[in-house]
This record gives structure tokens, sequence and C-alpha cells, in this order.
């Protein structure tokens, strides 16, 4: 097996890293993968495994105690969410709710906010989802169409979003929404929607390549009426906040492409010694044996970097071109990874009960969501062009003030 050659990983190597790993490992075969198959018919999990997963503590690990958390350092919830992938585990979307969501009301949240959502969230009993894609507008945040108009006393919100996971068992969504009309990231604000709220209704869950046990779905909203007390942080700050939390998501996608790539490197290591053609195992071919030695490669120096973005993502010292970069070569490497391990496989590499087809189906969309792998050599450009990229801005600032100068301008008679 490639663990046989693996380095040691320093960053989980703690006793209460191995603990927590082998309850995780435990939770998934005896709650997860018996029932995988099932969730896959009904595109989405049983909302049991989430009070379970609370239970055991699985949920919002490096949250604050006081508020239902385990008080931990991030490292345990991105491992937690390594060993999920690793089992092949897609359609638990515990990485979202715990990595994605949680942070934002654990750091923007008033104290109110945080023991209302966070203690739910911790247990398992509410769902989390992220309301950012619409159907007109992806990595483009600053473009969001949802309106949130000032009601006094609440916010009324009028709008859609799409592709978003945990959408259909979803009680809570960070909803980025456009509070001052008519302007770019300035005007994008954040709003914690419980979706009992009257006009805020569901679509089916859609049916997809890979992730079939993951509910993902689109989200409206009619008049959706949301308290003022519900507002996330500062109006108007809602791009600013998403721009600085999308590092850690990114990480979190890179840890998720290295559990998924490990699995289907050791899945093919155990199936090339096993299947048997021109009167041997495959293993014996030198094309067989190059192809698993190029990609374990490359999944040791993936681990490396990821490893030590992780050690800079708790001293909050990660940027956003580094953890760009993480997500670009992981999510990359991770395709390739999986479509070599398919062809080592051969035919049945094309069958679905193969866990490397699911491997394969699975990872593609990693290359898209988080922001598309394009936008992270935009980002990563930014960091080595800082100059050119500051004089364009300013140059698309400026076309931005003419164009609207001009429309303010009255017709001359």
């Amino acid at each position: 097996m490639y663990n046989n050659i693996a380095l040691k990983r320093t960053v989980y190597a703690s006793e209460e890293h191995q603990m927590i790993a082998q309850a995780v490992k435990d939770f998934l075969e005896k709650e997860v993968m018996p029932y995988h198959e099932q969730w896959e018919e009904d595109q989405m999990v049983d909302r049991a495994i989430w009070h379970k997963a609370g239970e055991l503590g699985l949920l919002c690990v490096d949250m604050p105690a006081e508020y239902g958390g385990g008080g931990m350092d991030v490292s345990y919830s991105l491992m937690i969410d390594e060993i999920i992938s690793e089992y092949g585990a897609s359609g638990v979307g515990f990485s979202l709710h715990t990595n994605i969501a949680a942070p934002y009301i654990g750091k923007y949240g008033t104290h109110e906010q945080k023991q209302k959502f966070l203690g739910n969230m911790a247990s398992g009993k509410w769902i989390a989802a992220l309301g950012m894609t619409e159907p007109s507008t992806g990595s483009d945040l600053q473009k969001i169409k949802t309106s949130a108009v000032d009601a006094g006393d609440h916010w009324v919100v009028n709008g859609s979003k799409t592709f978003i996971t945990n959408g259909y068992l979803s009680d809570i969504v960070i909803m980025a929404v456009k509070t001052r009309p008519g302007t770019d990231q300035e005007g994008v604000s954040m709003l914690l929607m419980e979706c009992d709220t009257p006009g805020f209704t569901k679509g089916k869950p859609l049916k997809k390549l890979g992730l079939k046990a993951q509910d993902t779905c689109e989200l409206f909203m009619e008049d959706v009426k949301v308290p003022k007390e519900n507002l996330l942080g500062e109006e108007g700050k809602g791009f600013i906040y998403m721009m600085t939390e999308l590092a850690r998501e990114r990480l979190d996608v890179a840890v998720q492409s290295i559990g998924g790539a490990r699995k289907a490197l050791n899945d093919t290591i155990q199936y090339v010694n096993e299947r048997n053609a021109f009167g041997g195992p495959i293993a014996q071919f030198q094309n067989t044996q190059f192809k698993l030695a190029e990609m374990a490669t490359e999944l040791q120096v993936s681990e490396a970097y990821v490893d030590r973005c992780m050690e800079l993502l708790k001293t909050h010292e990660l940027t956003a071109q580094q953890a760009s970069m993480a997500k670009l070569y992981t999510t990359e490497m991770h395709g390739r990874v999986a479509d070599q391990c398919l062809q080592l496989h051969g035919g049945y590499g094309f069958i679905w009960e193969y866990d490397i087809c699911k491997n394969y189906a699975d990872a593609r969309v990693s290359r898209i969501y988080a922001g598309t792998n394009e936008i992270m050599k935009v980002l990563i450009s930014r960091g080595l062009l800082p100059e050119y990229h500051a004089e364009m801005k300013k140059q698309r600032k400026a076309r931005q003030k003419a164009k609207t100068d001009h429309a303010a301008k009255p017709a001359s008679s």
C-alpha cells in the first residue's frame, strides 16, 4: 500500500489526533459506508447521521467549547475531512458545515448568534449551507443579484441560489445578498437565514455527475423577512468576509483531494496485485509500476505543501495566493491520479460499483467549486504581478465611474 512509503504526517501526529482519527474511522465503517449506496439512490444522506456525528463531537470541532464546539485547532477538522474523503464517503456534507459555514459565524457573529446557531450546528440538530452561487453568477461573487431591502426591523430578501451543498437538508443558510443594489463588492452583505421562514423554498436535489449522495439543490427566496439581528458582521462587508474565509475553504478542498487521491492509489495498488493478465498480475508490467511511482510522488509532494499551509492557517498566516496554489495543484493532481487509476482498472474502472469509478466522478467538481481553477491562477498571478493588477483595477474603477457619471448626466434638450 501507498502508506508503506509515505512520510509521517506531523500535522496529525499527536496522540489526540490519532484518537480522533480512529473515532472517525469507526464512525464511517459502522454508520456511513454500509448505507452510502442507498444514499446515492436517495440523492441525500439520512438526517440521523448528522445527529450521530454531533453526539460523537465530530462537527464544529474547532469552534469554542462555550458555543458547543470542540475547542480544538483547525488541523482536527481538516483531518476529519481528509479521512472522510479517503473512505469515499462523499455524501456527508460535514466539510461545508464545519469548515466553511461555522467559521463565518465563529469569526463575524455576535455572542447571541454564536449561542443560537453554533450550538445547534455542533449537535447536528441544525444543518448549515452557504448561499453564494447564483444561476447567472459563479466565481464572480461581486455580481450576485439576490437582494435584501431594508424594511425597518427586518430585511426583505428576493432572489435564488444554485448548486447549494447541504441545501435540501439545510436548516440555516449563510446567504450572500446585495443590500446596496447597483454597487459591486461594497453592496454585498451576509444574512443568517433560517429555512423555515415563510417565502423560503428549496428545489429538488440536482442529479449530478458525482457526489451523488450529497444533497445539492436550488434555493428560492420570495419576500423572505429576515430579522435585522440576523445580519452577520457589518452591512456591506460580506464580499470582504468571503474573500478572507475562502482561503480556508480552498485548503479544505485540498485536503479532500489528497484523501481522494490516496484512496484511488491504494485501491489501485490492491487491484493490480490481484488482477491477472498475460500470465501474471498486472503489477508485473513496467508501465504499471511507473504509473504508480509517478502518482505516489505527486501525492507525497501535495501532502508536504498542504501540511505547510495547514501550519500557516493555524497561525493566521495563510495567504489567498498560498491557498489558491494548494487548491489548484491538489485538485489537478487528484484528477490525474483518478484518471490513471481508472485506466489501470481497465473496463472495471468504468463500472459504478467499483470505487475508482465513483472516485473519478467525485473528483471532477473539485476543479470547479470554491472558485474555479482558472480563478485560482488569476489569484496566484496577482501575488506575482501586484503592480500590474493594481493598475488594471484602477483602470476598471475609472471606466465604471465614467459609465456611472454618463448615466447620471441629464440628456441635453
